[in-house]
């Protein structure tokens, strides 16, 4: 059997709301008379463009898998998968009903025919500190794949830096925490274990809740079963670009983290091509006036209508699966 791309991607899409308001929830500002002025033409816009971001991401071939983060439930991913230009390329989905205050959640949108899913769970985040506010959950699906393999999946948008990014990085440490301990009992499950981590972490490669806590490791280390990488953790990386710019700096806060067994040359689901890119193009990005170079191209700017796509680019990268020699 020959090698076939799967391809993977994640957006945080930025506050994908529908125009009705949930009493349940802090959603008050994306109504139409709310402060963001979110109207009827402007959401259906967004699911426009969203459709547009992940149609050029996959490029010939569709993405197989596509984590999202900032939607606000279950309706706008009815909305994008069978009612936007993206309903003709077949996607389902499975998005978390998370405890935050605003109600944003994340989703995964899947191909079936590329990944036959077997499961979802999501795993709520308890903070040692009490008085901190609920996040997002953590999701988890399990899949096979055309080879037959089994694939488990993590979609993670982890606490923001709003309060100061030494305040809030203990919320972060609880949910790499957490997440650390999902990933060792599939260690310890399975004996191929294929797990692939995707997420807005609001923390860089090698700060503490990802480099020291989750333990995910540089991705040009020598590859174990049993341990963690991030593929975004490297020198070539280091500031000059990034997924979302902050005050005129570049940060990467959007990553993929893969088990050994993803990067050892003799396994049926591999890392393949150029192993994992932050996608730059030119339609995602304008000027950015205030600072220098570019800058995402956003949906809005405080109350102000921009007609963009995200505050954040996305990231893709390629698995191959099949038999090996």
């Amino acid at each position: 059997m020959s090698q076939q791309p799967f391809r993977v991607m994640f957006y945080n899409v930025e506050n994908l709301f529908d125009t009705r308001n949930d009493t349940l929830k802090e959603d008050e500002q994306f109504l139409p008379d709310g402060f963001m002025h979110w109207t009827p033409y402007k959401y259906w816009e967004k699911l426009r463009n969203i459709t547009r971001v992940i149609t050029a991401v996959g490029g010939m071939y569709s993405p197989a898998v596509v984590g999202l983060c900032e939607v606000e439930n279950d309706s706008v991913l009815t909305d994008l998968t069978l009612r936007s230009p993206l309903r003709v390329q077949g996607y389902r989905y499975i998005v978390t009903d998370s405890p935050d205050e605003r109600g944003i959640d994340v989703a995964l949108l899947y191909q079936p025919h590329q990944f036959r899913l077997l499961d979802a769970s999501e795993y709520r985040i308890s903070f040692r500190h009490p008085e901190r506010r609920p996040t997002r959950n953590i999701l988890h699906a399990v899949g096979t794949v055309v080879s037959g393999d089994t694939l488990d999946l993590f979609v993670c948008h982890f606490p923001s830096r709003s309060e100061g990014q030494q305040e809030t990085e203990p919320a972060r440490i609880d949910a790499a925490s957490l997440l650390r301990e999902k990933c060792d009992s599939i260690i310890s499950l399975r004996e191929y274990p294929h797990i692939l981590i995707m997420g807005d972490f609001n923390d860089h490669p090698d700060d503490k809740s990802l480099s020291r806590v989750l333990g995910a490791l540089r991705a040009d280390a020598s590859p174990e079963r049993d341990k963690l990488y991030n593929l975004f953790h490297g020198d070539r990386k280091n500031g000059a670009t990034g997924t979302y710019k902050y005050r005129g700096r570049w940060e990467i806060l959007d990553q993929f983290i893969v088990s050994g067994n993803l990067m050892m040359p003799g396994s049926r689901i591999r890392i393949g091509g150029d192993s994992a890119e932050i996608f730059r193009a030119p339609f995602l990005l304008e000027e950015d006036e205030r600072y220098y170079g570019l800058k995402p191209y956003r949906t809005n700017l405080g109350p102000r209508y921009l007609g963009g796509f995200s505050d954040h680019l996305p990231i893709r990268m390629e698995l191959m699966i099949g038999h090996t020699e």
